[in-house]
């Protein structure tokens, strides 16, 4: 009998036990279960800031505005009261950038306008407070997690003396969680989460998702950098591609309706816009107008002085007889138009076909290259035409207008004209010594009895066997003008 009571009191004993153990093991299922479901919401949560923030990028919304989409995901997913994101502007100072909330500020707030009751006023004047705060790195809790890089979890925030505490009861910190919002190790930003509506404190659960919120935005950041860097790339393409087609369209290239003269032009930017303009003017009468000019710099600001240029060039081309005095309307009409570190350095002149001659006025550009043929000589002969003058824009009127001259020759026919800016003279070898108004000139000589055209191929491939592998530093442009 007793062996029998000894038995049962076993077996009771034993079931108990069991009946122990699956207890646990379905509580510990039930906290496994419930840290997964945990878990799973945190990834939910996760994952729709993820595609708020795609669909932010595609958007193509600007930092202030992916900011503030960041803060407010804190904001809802923690269940937290308020919320602000410091960006990182300078070395050593973070700046409030966005803000949810009544974000207690990190300073004291001016006395005479704590006391304000409005909600709608207050609540302004403390996201002026957090705009206009500058943090340095390493101060407060805000930039210790910014100088460290790495987050803070404060769960009782009341007694921590990183944080200001405010008097007011509205901006008291109960809790608190701070994160760096980070790409690659660089810092972006910090994210700060403050109190959760529920009065209780933060939980481990809030900061980790925090925590994964905050990598997630520096993904975000950096990718909407990158592709409004794009679009802005994109679009000054896009104006770069307008304005050369516009040149373009400025500059002739057909000069079929031109009687007597044979005309090939060369235009080479070494950007898509150039600061090299050339024009060939019908002036009727058998005359006609041709100029070359080079604006000081390169690229937009030098296209845009060079567009104003041959407009005036061709107004008063059409006023003027002598080039010396179109050069003073010009140099008069510039020097308000121009900056004072930029300036034209140009040449034009009249062929007059009846009168066998070229009147031309140099501004400090380079030398024109006059061919004469051998029709009337017993070779080609070369010559570098000289003239007084100054570069448009660098002078007073007073000044340039005693300088600049007139020169006339004898133009007849077969003589040909060469003009070129100084992108082509130049141009260097492998030795870095450069091809020379020289080397052009004589060059000019041996080509001389063939067309415009063929002069301009010529010299071209040249210029390239002498460069060899060196690229044009410079603008290019050629005209080469031969009487028929």
């Amino acid at each position: 009998m007793t062996e029998v009571i000894y038995f049962i009191s076993g077996v009771v004993i034993g079931l108990a036990l069991v009946l122990i153990y699956v207890l646990r093991l379905k509580k510990q299922i039930l906290i496994f279960d419930e840290q997964i479901q945990l878990l799973e919401q945190e990834k939910q949560i996760v994952v729709d800031f993820m595609h708020n923030m795609v669909e932010a990028i595609g958007e193509g919304v600007q930092r202030a505005e992916l900011f503030q989409r960041i803060v407010r995901a804190a904001v809802l997913s923690t269940g937290s009261l308020s919320a602000c994101v410091y960006e990182k502007k300078e070395v050593n100072l973070l700046k409030g950038v966005a803000i949810e909330g009544l974000f207690p500020p990190q300073k004291e707030i001016p006395t005479e306008k704590s006391s304000l009751r409005n909600v709608e006023t207050r609540s302004k004047l403390i996201e002026d407070v957090l705009r206009s705060e500058e943090i340095p790195m390493g101060h407060g809790v805000i930039g210790a997690v910014a100088q460290s890089g790495r987050g803070a979890f404060i769960r009782d925030a009341t007694h921590d003396p990183r944080i200001y505490q405010h008097e007011d009861p509205a901006l008291k910190v109960e809790s608190m969680m701070v994160a760096p919002i980070q790409f690659r190790n660089k810092l972006l930003g910090v994210i700060a989460v403050a109190n959760p509506s529920d009065g209780l404190e933060f939980t481990d659960t809030d900061f980790s998702l925090i925590e994964s919120l905050a990598e997630q935005a520096g993904m975000a950041i950096h990718n909407s950098d990158v592709m409004n860097l794009r679009i802005e790339r994109n679009k000054l393409d896009l104006d770069l591609t307008l304005a050369s087609n516009v040149q373009q369209l400025m500059l002739p290239r057909k000069f079929q309706n031109i009687s007597n003269f044979d005309i090939d032009t060369r235009f080479i930017p070494t950007q898509r816009v150039s600061g090299d303009f050339y024009d060939v003017i019908d002036l009727g009468d058998g005359k006609l107008g041709v100029a070359i000019a080079d604006v000081s710099g390169k690229g937009i600001p030098a296209s845009l002085i060079m567009a104003i240029c041959q407009t005036n060039l061709r107004h008063y081309a059409r006023q003027c007889e002598a080039p010396s005095e179109v050069f003073k309307l010009l140099n008069k009409e510039l020097s308000q138009e121009m900056r004072k570190d930029m300036f034209i350095t140009l040449i034009y002149g009249v062929f007059d076909s009846k009168k066998e001659e070229f009147t031309y006025a140099r501004a400090g550009h380079e030398q024109p290259i006059v061919i004469h043929s051998k029709e009337f000589l017993e070779d080609c002969s070369v010559e570098l035409l000289e003239s007084k003058g100054m570069a448009l824009g660098m002078v007073p009127s007073e000044l340039f207008n005693g300088i600049i001259e007139d020169k006339t020759i004898p133009f007849k026919k077969e003589d040909c004209l060469i003009l070129y800016t100084d992108g082509l003279t130049e141009t260097s070898n492998n030795e870095d010594i450069e091809y020379s108004n020289k080397r052009l000139a004589e060059h000019g000589r041996v080509l001389g009895s063939r067309s415009a055209k063929d002069i301009n191929d010529a010299i071209l491939q040249r210029l390239r066997q002498y460069a060899g592998k060196q690229n044009h530093a410079d603008d290019l442009t050629l005209i080469t003008v031969k009487r028929k």
